[in-house]
């Protein structure tokens, strides 16, 4: 079993948030000692944002914007698919804002479809997702 870069980089459908991850300087934070619950958009979801978007966002100028948007993704602790089946829960991400998790018919994420659940590694848990989580406005 590997940590979450690694178990990331390995399944080669998260290229664009491994790659944003990187930009953001936030690798070595994902293989610390977690756990940690990451919600992973894969390659899908990165193209559904408008084209550019991404090349902008990875641009050593917008860090901080990116490094919020990936720290949304990203709870402190391990939660599996069982613990929010059925609840609807509102967790706080990395970044501070809090998650909407919806468990009462499959399971969303402020929107996003888990399409892939439990992905174990040895710093915590990733689930996939459909949609690039992005920041409310304050």
């Amino acid at each position: 079993m590997h940590d979450i870069v690694d178990t990331a980089v390995a399944a080669g459908s998260f290229k664009t948030l491994v790659a944003a991850v990187t930009a953001a300087g936030l690798v070595d934070t994902l293989k610390g000692a977690g756990p940690f619950t990451v919600f992973a958009p894969n390659d899908e979801a990165f193209n559904k944002l408008p084209a550019g978007t991404v090349a902008e966002l990875v641009k050593p100028e917008n860090k901080a914007k990116l490094t919020a948007i990936l720290t949304l993704h990203v709870m402190a602790g391990k939660v599996l698919a069982a613990d929010v089946a059925g609840k609807k829960l509102s967790p706080a991400s990395v970044q501070g804002e809090h998650l909407h998790v919806d468990g009462t018919n499959g399971v969303t994420v402020n929107g996003a479809k888990v399409i892939g659940a439990d992905i174990a590694c040895t710093n915590g848990v990733i689930h996939v997702i459909d949609t690039v989580l992005l920041p409310t406005a304050k």
